[in-house]
């Protein structure tokens, strides 16, 4: 049986979908935007303070849902420029301990919702 979590500190979900599902020991967590749920905005001010507000909101809902980043098993992440590849990494790589970081790729795309410059989704297990 599927579990809805939502957070009250991750930014609301704009569509027909929820923060995350768990599914027995799994957690899949939506993709997060740099929106700053606290102060309402959308994080604009450069590609690694935008990859941390995302990186933030992903920990909301882990936490929400008993979870942390060390139990991530994959993480997908979406950017706009391939450029911003390193800077995203060095932010996104901070929040993991390399020897048992997730699998992931990482896409360059076109566009994400609200223009935003990067967008990552993550699955966990307990």
């Amino acid at each position: 049986m599927k579990k809805i979590i939502n957070s009250a500190k991750a930014p609301a979900s704009i569509g027909p979908y929820n923060h995350s599902v768990a599914v027995g020991d799994l957690l899949f967590v939506s993709g997060q935007i740099p929106f700053n749920q606290a102060t309402e905005t959308l994080v604009t001010s450069g590609i690694q303070d935008e990859t941390k507000q995302v990186m933030e909101n992903l920990k909301f809902i882990l936490t929400d849902a008993g979870f942390t980043f060390e139990q991530v098993v994959k993480a997908t992440i979406f950017i706009r420029d391939m450029n911003n590849f390193s800077l995203i990494n060095e932010i996104y790589g901070s929040y993991f301990n390399m020897e048992t970081a997730p699998a992931r790729e990482c896409v360059q795309v076109e566009r994400l919702p609200r223009d935003v410059n990067v967008e990552i989704s993550v699955i966990a297990h307990k």
